[in-house]
């Protein structure tokens, strides 16, 4: 893996160089388009320097062992990494990040709920920064990789131009979300959609408990965050507040690996659309009640509504259309007992945001039409979130694609299947990812880091 960093972060430092640095050439298209990306023109080459990218250097085995480093604050052994929000690994980790963001002389402040944010002033420190950055927490017995890459490399990206003699224009920023995973409160990207102005997660998270009935800013406070009050309107951001902002992640998947290529550009984030279904029934021995007679069976209704997803994906007639039963329950649970009780969560996604709810509104016609033939009652029908999908930057894409052309590296076009703090960060401004392959190695021990 260490011997990918330096072309991983080329293209993401050619980003970044665009997006802020003082460099100059007329006749260079990649520039050109650079300067459309940055929103800025980019003049006045560095006396001491070619501005040529291909002399940077990344130090890939430094960022390497600061990735193995940071995988060491887990609490399950390694190969695995798990850090759960607020946790004392992840506090640790968190210290961790804001060392190295110092070392790289970078200002580093922090949110009521623990975005961390280093900073690199600009030569025009008043014109609006470019953002990077991804999460380090980390699902139970997840990979090394995932989100971290997008912090370390991050902070690397902005150690090569250090070295390089270069100077931004525009100020570079690091952040560091909180909680992309939804393990602890079960809500994804909560860092990342607070910075996107949530008001209605801010108030959810008033009434918001853990597994172990632990509040969530209970919680904060004893990670040091949110110390003075329940408001939390200071961590929106304005729309605009950067000129641009770029993720670098691991692909997730096997395509980019599978087919030999170095970088995936991110044209679209698909959203999904999160629902909980339960069924009511009468229940019963598995003996004594017959077959012909009306049984009730939620289980049944829950198996054929798990069927009647499948179906209606399938009908939309789109590969970007999916939709999964990633939890089914039964109650009371016992073979020899017919399920008086039956809980579902369903997951559908998809890049288009008509196509995806038109699915989730044939889910819940079938809900209640299984619920009156089974003669058992649909007790809740939820839609938990349903976010809108995100398109990539069109300026942003197109400086990838030159970034990549630059460095003779292939690349493809891509979705994102998963989605990212990329996705509520296109609320704040442009939005670009890049992907890099790590399915191999960035798989899990035991199950895949997706959300």
């Amino acid at each position: 893996m260490a011997l990918r960093f330096s072309y991983v972060l080329h293209p993401f430092l050619l980003l970044l160089f665009s997006s802020s640095i003082l460099a100059h050439n007329e006749e260079d298209p990649t520039i050109q388009i650079m300067e459309e990306f940055s929103g800025y023109p980019i003049h006045e080459p560095h006396s001491s320097s070619s501005s040529s990218l291909s002399s940077l250097s990344v130090d890939t085995e430094s960022l390497q062992r600061q990735i193995d480093e940071l995988s060491s604050f887990s609490d399950t052994p390694a190969p695995s990494v798990t850090r759960i929000l607020y946790s004392e690994k992840d506090v640790l980790a968190r210290r961790f990040i804001k060392n190295l963001m110092g070392l790289s002389g970078l200002s580093v402040r922090e949110d009521a709920v623990g975005n961390i944010f280093g900073r690199w002033d600009g030569h025009e420190p008043e014109l609006t920064a470019v953002a990077t950055g991804s999460h380090i927490d980390a699902i139970p017995y997840s990979g090394k990789y995932d989100g971290v890459v997008g912090v370390l490399g991050a902070i690397e990206a902005i150690n090569v131009l250090r070295r390089s003699g270069f100077k931004p224009k525009r100020s570079l920023e690091v952040i560091l979300f909180t909680s992309e995973e939804p393990t602890r409160f079960g809500i994804s990207c909560l860092g990342s959609r607070l910075l996107a102005g949530s008001e209605t997660l801010a108030n959810a998270l008033k009434e918001t408990v853990d597994g172990q009935n632990i509040t969530f800013f209970d919680a904060a406070r004893s990670a040091g965050y949110a110390t003075d009050r329940e408001d939390l309107s200071s961590v929106f951001l304005k729309k605009g507040s950067y000129s641009a902002f770029v993720e670098l992640h691991i692909e997730q998947g096997p395509i980019l690996e599978e087919e030999g290529i170095s970088i995936g550009v991110v044209t679209a984030i698909a959203a999904p659309a999160s629902i909980k279904v339960d069924f009511e029934g009468n229940g019963g021995h598995a003996g004594a009640v017959l077959m012909p007679h009306s049984r009730n069976d939620a289980g049944l209704a829950a198996a054929e509504l798990a069927l009647a997803v499948e179906k209606h994906v399938l009908e939309s007639g789109s590969i970007d259309t999916v939709g999964t039963v990633g939890i089914l329950e039964l109650h009371p649970g016992a073979i020899n007992s017919i399920p008086s009780k039956s809980h579902l969560e369903i997951d559908t996604r998809d890049i288009d945001e008509t196509r995806r709810n038109n699915v989730i509104e044939k889910i819940h016609q079938s809900a209640m039409t299984i619920a009156k033939n089974r003669k058992v009652k649909l007790s809740e029908f939820k839609i938990v979130n349903q976010d809108p999908p995100a398109l990539s930057d069109e300026p942003i894409i197109k400086a990838m694609e030159a970034a990549s052309q630059e460095l003779n590296l292939t690349h493809k076009l891509m979705i994102s299947r998963a989605y990212h703090d990329s996705l509520f960060m296109a609320r704040v401004s442009p939005m670009g990812m890049i992907f890099i392959p790590c399915y191999k190695e960035g798989k899990l021990v035991g199950t895949v880091s997706y959300i």
